[in-house]
């Protein structure tokens, strides 16, 4: 999600168990990865009761579902699909009110509500199982279902996300408060105009390395948000949906929880903090334990994508 007091300002004007610090990661990058017109022609639509919910599928067989962060879209995920689709069908939605997806003018955009939306979206796609992957506010989303429905998760891998004890984060209630005034859309439309200001803004809170943060990736995630006055109002709405804390209650049902669960954390997130992360590794009965990565902010995974899918397979257990 949006960082609350650095975003807004712009725009104005370790020793825990089962822990490793992940430094270097095994994998091999593809000769081309996906850039933002690939991904576009790939998006197709799911005609739910929720509206025409974009989404991008690659691969075969098991499948994974990849949630992603606020305000991005399933693109965040494009480095860690073009590494994971020889092992798994990998599929990576819009949630509604974020990207491509077009729901009606008064859906409910709160996290249970998107949680329902990923099932209507499994049974559409004849998708019983999944191995999840989230992310930031996806991880709320992951952890509803999760509890809501375990018989359709396999694994868990989470990155920096919400957790019951901090959700929402403080550094996000400044962007809940643009969208209370209705100044969020425009803040994030001055991106489209200005990339240099997206970079340093949003970029410096969230990525280690702002200056990659290519024009294309911010257009392709900046620009259906502020579309028109209907997708003006739902980014709006998305970001009121993240109170009251949504998690508040679930503990004891993580508690309960028999799905494996692997930890990976952006270590130099000041949103999400490590304690976080150890939280989360307490709470799941079956945690596999944290890797922390070293530099990694809030979207670590978008940077990163080498380490997510090494994760993933050690999780999934394939070679």
């Amino acid at each position: 999600m949006l960082t609350g007091a650095t975003f807004a300002a712009g725009v104005v004007s370790a020793c825990v168990s089962r822990v490793d610090t992940g430094r270097g990661a095994v994998g091999t990058a593809p000769s081309q990865p996906t850039d933002a017109e690939a991904f576009r022609a790939a998006r197709r639509f799911a005609d739910l009761p929720f509206g025409r919910i974009a989404y991008v599928e690659r691969g075969s067989g098991e499948a994974a579902l990849f949630l992603h962060g606020a305000p991005l879209n399933g693109f965040q995920w494009r480095g860690a699909m073009d590494r994971l689709s020889a092992y798994r069908r990998c599929v990576a939605p819009d949630f509604m009110g974020l990207g491509y997806s077009q729901v009606p003018e008064h859906q409910s955009l709160a996290a249970d509500a998107q949680a329902a939306m990923l099932v209507a979206l499994l049974d559409a796609l004849e998708i019983s199982k999944v191995d999840i992957v989230a992310s930031d506010s996806g991880g709320t989303v992951a952890q509803l279902f999760m509890v809501r429905h375990p018989e359709r998760v396999r694994t868990l891998l989470l990155t920096n996300c919400d957790t019951e004890p901090n959700s929402p984060p403080p550094k996000v209630m400044p962007v809940i408060e643009m969208a209370r005034a209705g100044t969020l859309a425009d803040a994030t439309a001055q991106w489209l105009t200005d990339k240099a200001l997206a970079r340093s803004t949003f970029g410096a809170a969230v990525f280690r390395d702002p200056s990659r943060l290519a024009d294309e990736t911010i257009e392709y995630y900046a620009r259906p948000l502020a579309s028109s006055p209907l997708r003006r109002a739902q980014y709006h709405a998305f970001h009121l949906a993240l109170e009251p804390n949504p998690l508040a209650g679930i503990e004891a049902e993580l508690k309960r929880s028999k799905v494996p669960v692997r930890i990976v954390w952006g270590a130099d997130d000041d949103i999400f903090s490590p304690a976080d992360a150890n939280y989360l590794d307490r709470t799941f009965p079956q945690s596999q334990g944290v890797r922390f990565v070293p530099g990694g902010k809030l979207f670590f995974p978008e940077e990163f994508p080498d380490v997510i899918a090494e994760e993933a397979r050690r999780l999934w257990r394939v070679a």
